[in-house]
């Protein structure tokens, strides 16, 4: 059985939501970095990082959340990952671009709202990640335009991996009312049983 490495409300929040859609059998185990057991001899044996996820199926070790959807939708969906060669290099786009552009900013947000005492949070910061996302999310408005999903306007792990970034600007307040394709777009995901069920392990 598959075992994954991290709190669902972490980083590898998007790996359970994957488990869920591939409908994989998983154990979870809880890694509390409170107690600092990411920085434990048992588990650097498994992610010499000390970072959240990772993942053991049988012989294989893995780590980083992308790598880790794309290893579950090939292994257990492959349809995920698009039907020809064209959408599948669509697919990686769309993801690799999320997690290389659009989160950093998001995180730097979301970490400066919710960890920095407010006598040290950097407000200048925080507006200088908040002017990096309008030029994103049009983009991401237009490629919803007309469309349902991301790629082949069928959901992949495209809409998956993306929306498991986008959907942190809830948790900091960052208004999307002006980008209402991406709206629907996430009101549609969010109706997904799979998504439904990762929600309910938060």
């Amino acid at each position: 059985m598959i075992k994954i490495f991290g709190s669902p409300q972490s980083s590898s929040g998007r790996c359970y939501w994957c488990l869920e859609e591939v409908g994989a059998n998983y154990e979870a185990q809880a890694i509390s970095f409170k107690d600092k057991e990411h920085k434990s001899e048992s588990f650097l044996k498994i992610n010499p990082n000390g970072k959240v996820p990772a993942l053991i199926d049988g012989d294989l070790v893995l780590s980083e959340s992308m790598a880790i959807n794309f290893y579950l939708a090939e292994k257990y969906k492959p349809e995920l990952l698009g039907n020809s060669i064209e959408d599948k290099a669509k697919v990686r786009q769309w993801s690799f671009w999320a997690i290389a552009d659009l989160q950093p900013p998001i995180i730097n947000i979301f970490i400066q709202k919710n960890f920095v005492p407010d006598e040290h949070r950097d407000q200048s910061s925080i507006e200088k990640s908040e002017k990096k996302l309008p030029p994103m999310l049009e983009s991401l408005n237009q490629q919803l335009k007309g469309n349902n999903f991301l790629v082949g306007n069928k959901f992949s792990l495209a809409d998956l991996n993306v929306n498991s970034v986008v959907s942190i600007c809830i948790p900091i307040n960052y208004d999307l009312s002006e980008y209402k394709n991406v709206v629907k777009w996430l009101e549609t995901i969010s109706q997904r049983p799979a998504f439904q069920k990762y929600i309910s392990l938060n």
